[in-house]
C-alpha cells in the first residue's frame, strides 16, 4: 500500500465519456445514463483498500442521502484485478450486496477510464454539475484510518450541498488520499 493523492483535475473540466459494465446489474452503463438533474458524483474505489474501507459506510449514506435529490452516483473500479483478485468483478459483485449500494459499480477492465480522469488513488470523488463540469474533487473529509477523526463525508457533502442550493463551491478544495491505483 502506497499512500497516494489525488491528482485534482481543474475544475470545469468536462467529465470524460465512458461505458462500462455494471457488476450488479450486468449491463453496460454510460455517463449519460448516471448523471442525475442536478449533477453526477464519481467515486473511484475498490475492495481492497484500507482507506476506502475506512469510509464506505459514508459513501453509501452519502449516496443514499443525495440521489433521490437530483445527483447521479457511480463507483467505478479500475485496479488491475490479476495482482488484486479481491478487486474482480465477482469480488465486486459481493461487496456491492453486502452494502446494499443503490448505485452502478462499473468495472474499467482497460484502465482507460481511470486514466481520462486522472485517478491516482481510492477513493478518489468528482462531483460535475448537469453540464458535466467538474465542481469538486477531492477527500470526503478530513477521517483516515487510524486518525481517530470521524467519517462524516463533510467536504464532499458541502459541496453537493452548494451545487443543489446554487451556490458557489468552493475553490479550496483538498486532495483525496488513499491506495494508489493498481495499474497493469
Amino acid at each position: 500500500m502506497s499512500l497516494t493523492p489525488s491528482n485534482m483535475l481543474p475544475l470545469g473540466t468536462e467529465a470524460p465519456v465512458f461505458t462500462l459494465p455494471d457488476v450488479i446489474s450486468g449491463r453496460d452503463v454510460s455517463i449519460h445514463d448516471v448523471v442525475g438533474s442536478k449533477g453526477l458524483l464519481i467515486m473511484f474505489i475498490c475492495n481492497h483498500c484500507p482507506y476506502v474501507k475506512h469510509v464506505q459506510e459514508q459513501i453509501v449514506k452519502l449516496s443514499n442521502d443525495y440521489q433521490g435529490e437530483g445527483i447521479g452516483v457511480v463507483a467505478i473500479s479500475a485496479n488491475d484485478v490479476e495482482a488484486y483478485p479481491e478487486d474482480s468483478p465477482e469480488a465486486m459483485l459481493a461487496e456491492a450486496k453486502k452494502w446494499q449500494y443503490s448505485f452502478p459499480y462499473l468495472y474499467d477492465e482497460d484502465q482507460q477510464t481511470a486514466r481520462h480522469y486522472e485517478v491516482a488513488c481510492t477513493p478518489d470523488f468528482y462531483l460535475f454539475d448537469n453540464k458535466l463540469k467538474l465542481v469538486y474533487r477531492g477527500q470526503l473529509d478530513d477521517s483516515r484510518p487510524g486518525n481517530e477523526i470521524p467519517v462524516t463525508g463533510k467536504d464532499l457533502r458541502a459541496a453537493i450541498n452548494d451545487l443543489l442550493n446554487g451556490n458557489p463551491i468552493s475553490t479550496e478544495q483538498q486532495p483525496s488520499v488513499g491506495c494508489n491505483i493498481k495499474w497493469k
